[in-house]
């Protein structure tokens, strides 16, 4: 095994974690990870993987916010309190590191809720569907960087 394909292997597996604990850039990191072994190897096999990796990527960053964004808007959640809850996330991951994201967003979007809905008991369906959506952003997110790193270890195993 290369250092190369050690890399790209810490690169991918950063990435995948990257996704889950939505710190890093989890998809770029795996991309970036696929493209340290394709571009010094440089033949047919790593260039279609790359591009394959590219493309599988790029259709799952786009599903990950049209199908997620679709079912808030279905929901009746507007733009604003997702933003909202963006703006108290990155406010605590700051405060709390890691879990200070999840919970400010959460926050966020209640207390926008809570703002626009005036009752707490309608406020937390909406938070709920906001959460649901977000769930579902990561879960296509994380099939999306396992599909591509899946393609990557095909061609480890098939290719060498």
């Amino acid at each position: 095994m290369t250092a190369a394909t050690l890399i790209a292997a810490l690169l991918v597996l950063v990435g995948i974690i990257g996704i889950v604990v939505p710190v890093l850039p989890g998809l770029i990191l795996v991309l970036a990870g696929i493209a340290v072994w394709a571009v010094p190897r440089g033949d047919a096999l790593a260039w279609t993987v790359l591009g394959v990796a590219v493309a599988i990527v790029v259709v799952g960053s786009i599903a990950k916010y049209l199908l997620p964004g679709r079912k808030l808007r279905d929901s009746g959640v507007p733009g604003w309190t997702i933003a909202a809850g963006g703006v108290l996330g990155v406010v605590g991951f700051f405060v709390i590191p890691v879990v200070g994201l999840f919970l400010g967003f959460v926050l966020g979007v209640y207390l926008a809720e809570l703002a626009r809905l005036k009752e707490s008991s309608l406020a937390w369906p909406s938070t709920r569907g906001a959460l649901a959506a977000v769930g579902w952003s990561i879960l296509i997110e994380l099939a999306t960087g396992l599909l591509a790193t899946g393609v990557w270890i095909g061609a480890l195993v098939l290719g060498g």
